[in-house]
């Protein structure tokens, strides 16, 4: 990367006007950059919020481009803010984008205490007696990197003089029966490929450089055998989210190889979330994730088939036969509908968007204020103070309707339609 800085002209050959017109053209370069990592930030923002359509796959390889392009960028930008060759005549221009606030470093972290006293034992003026004074305290944040170490397990054997009987203790349990693998290295091979995303065959390369030879089929057999030993545990969360009144559902895609043409498909992950500590409850809040290899409607059927209760979800049409048994209600996601409207208004300043947004808006605060509020006193401020304004979105969602065009009747249009009847619903159903 050629540094900008160093094709600096000498300043002392510049007249006033060409100094000033190099001043101005880096500014403008700056201001380019600038407004380009904010451009690609909220560019990055958005994709995200599509990744959960079909193409996710394609939004995922677009995403990690415009990743990699943002972090040039900004590498770049933090060259050139901290370049300490750059001539102290020329006063550096300040940066338009607004760099993150620093946070204080986490309470939990372990701390190690390097203290500097002076050099000086007596005053280097006087050589009077020095006094403590205070002190001042500044903290860095370090990284001691992972590394791998050898449980040895000894079990000595005693023997009776007497009659020969050998006593010994009974070798400690393994996750996986005759495996080496500890149960820190297990949790760490899963951790890294399913949620950092770290293939096996990548860790395998990473602990080779410790000098740690670990076969990628080596490290598969750990993940299948750990799967077995956390089935149980899975088993009795299906159980505990299951055994709610309440849900939250969605399904996220997944990129799933398929083996045999070296190309990926989609897979399914449908999430469960049982959670009713807005609602004053203290029974922990959990969340179970079932797989599926497609999207069709017969797998929220097989998930649900012990549930009753009220589900909230999005309008995805494979959850209308759940809801047609009558021991599941549906509750529709306020969310979902809003996410229409910022879309709209993020692509288009529609101002229509943005009065539905202020509208929803207005009713979420209501929900802040008495979220944890027992049933009958959240029951009480919502006929009060939500109602009233359910009245007004929906009269004014009828009358928007009628102003608009047929084209963007069947854009901005359907959010308007279905959020009209999520507040006719709660209106009158």
């Amino acid at each position: 990367m050629v540094d900008a800085s160093r094709a600096l002209p000498d300043l002392n050959q510049l007249d006033p006007a060409a100094l000033k017109a190099l001043i101005l053209s880096q500014h403008e370069q700056l201001l380019s950059r600038d407004n380009e990592i904010e451009h690609l930030k909220l560019l990055i923002a958005k994709l995200r919020r599509m990744q959960f359509g079909r193409k996710s796959e394609k939004l995922d390889r677009q995403i990690e481009q415009l990743e990699l392009r943002l972090d040039e960028l900004q590498v770049t930008q933090a060259e050139n803010t901290t370049a300490s060759h750059i001539p102290a005549r020329v006063a550096p221009v300040a940066s338009v984008a607004t760099k993150p606030a620093r946070r204080p470093l986490p309470e939990h972290l372990p701390r190690e205490v390097r203290k500097y006293p002076p050099k000086q034992k007596a005053c280097p003026d006087c050589g009077g007696e020095l006094k403590s004074l205070g002190e001042d305290v500044s903290e860095i944040l370090e990284y001691v990197p992972a590394r791998f170490k050898v449980i040895r397990q000894v079990r000595p054997k005693l023997a009776c003089a007497c009659c020969e009987r050998i006593v010994q203790a009974e070798a400690p349990s393994r996750p996986i029966e005759r495996g080496v693998a500890g149960p820190g290295l297990l949790a760490h091979v899963l951790v890294s490929k399913y949620c950092d995303h770290l293939p096996l065959y990548r860790q395998s390369d990473i602990y080779a450089r410790e000098g740690v030879e670990l076969e990628r089929s080596t490290l598969a057999d750990w993940v299948g055998g750990t799967s077995q030993l956390l089935a149980p545990l899975v088993e009795a969360l299906r159980r505990h989210v299951l055994s709610a009144t309440k849900l939250h559902a969605d399904d996220t895609p997944v990129p799933v190889l398929a083996p045999g043409n070296g190309k990926t498909k989609t897979g399914r992950l449908w999430t469960y979330v049982r959670d009713d500590r807005p609602a004053g409850d203290a029974t922990p809040a959990a969340v179970w994730f079932a797989y599926s290899p497609d999207r069709k409607g017969e797998h929220p059927q097989e998930h649900l088939g012990t549930f009753a209760g009220t589900l909230q979800a999005d309008g995805y049409a494979g959850f209308d036969a759940v809801y047609e048994t009558g021991r599941i209600q549906e509750a529709a996601c306020w969310a979902h509908v809003r996410r229409k409207f910022y879309d709209l208004h993020l692509a288009h300043k529609s101002q229509v968007a943005a009065e539905a947004m202020e509208r929803i808006a207005a009713l979420y605060a209501i929900e802040e204020e008495i979220r944890g509020h027992a049933a009958g006193e959240r029951q009480e401020v919502r006929n009060a103070q939500a109602r009233p304004l359910l009245d007004s979105l929906k009269q004014w969602l009828e009358v928007t309707l009628e102003k608009l065009s047929k084209k963007i009747r069947h854009g901005a249009g359907g959010a308007l339609r279905a959020l009209a009847l999520g507040c006719a619903a709660v209106l009158h159903g």
